[in-house]
Order: C-alpha cells, then structure tokens, then sequence
C-alpha cells in the first residue's frame, strides 16, 4: 500500500499536469487575439461561386493566407470577402485584390498583387464602416473577359 506521501506526490503530478495542458489549450485559443493587423477585406462587385471559406489567399503565387469568411456586405450590394494573413500586409495601400480560377476545375482563389505604376485601383464606395482594413478589388478575369465580349456583341 502506497504511503501517504506517495499518494500525495502523483495528486501533485496529476493536478499540475492538468493544469499545464488547460494553460496550454487557452493560449493557443487566445493566441490569434493578440496578432494585430491579419485580417482585411475585400468587396467584390461580382459572383464569387467556387470560391469558399477556407480559400487560398496568394500573393504571386505564394500561399500567405485563407479566406475567412465570406458574406454578403451590409449594403447588400457587394460581396464581403474576410481574409485571413499569416503576416500584416506591409503596403497595403499598392496591393489590390482579384479572384482567380486554378486551371477549370472551377476551384478559386484570391490573388494579391501590386497595383501596376500610373494605375490607381479605387476601393468601393462604402455606406458603412468595415471592421477590417480594405483592400481594393479588380474584376477576375472571367469578368473581363465576358464584359469585353458582351460589348463587342453590342457593337
């Protein structure tokens, strides 16, 4: 029979233990509350089918992050895309946001890239005030391209 003693030491070790792992489980829980500057929006003024939460986000290629959400805004005009950085975009004010296809399998993503020098891409006007920081959005180039195709129908 164990002594009193023992008993006491694995209660200890069994009690810190327990607590070590609740400790261990909150701060990963909380640790996204402390990382300022990772989500922003996007509103897009088209159809965004095939894109879905947990969406790539890419800058030239390169997986920074994931889609959080998505929504319509509270204008219900456009469409509220949340997306979710790895790291805080640096020049947030050069970068524009545009939804594209990976190859036809109808699978999107959301591509960011450098506004091109001597264009200005404007964010959307808004009636409210997001929560995020926004990025301003460019037609996909589905868009585009059936707009472009649509007006030369119409000529």
């Amino acid at each position: 029979m164990p002594s009193v003693r023992t008993q006491f030491s694995v209660g200890l070790f069994v009690v810190l233990g327990m607590v070590v792992v609740v400790v261990f489980i909150l701060w990963l829980g909380l640790m996204q509350y402390f990382q300022e500057g990772r989500k922003y929006v996007a509103f897009f003024d088209e159809s965004v089918q095939g894109l879905s939460k947990d969406s790539a986000v890419k800058y030239r290629g390169v997986d920074i992050g994931r889609v959080d959400d998505i929504r319509v805004a509270p204008d219900g005009r456009l469409v509220q895309i949340i997306l979710d950085l790895r790291r805080p975009l640096r020049d947030n004010e050069d970068i524009f946001a545009q939804i594209k296809a990976v190859g036809i399998t109808g699978i999107m993503f959301v591509e960011l890239e450098h506004t091109p020098k001597g264009q200005t891409i404007d964010p959307p006007e808004l009636s409210f005030d997001p929560q995020h920081p926004v990025i301003p959005t460019k037609p996909s180039e589905i868009k585009q391209l059936l707009t472009d195709v649509y007006d030369i129908v119409d000529e």
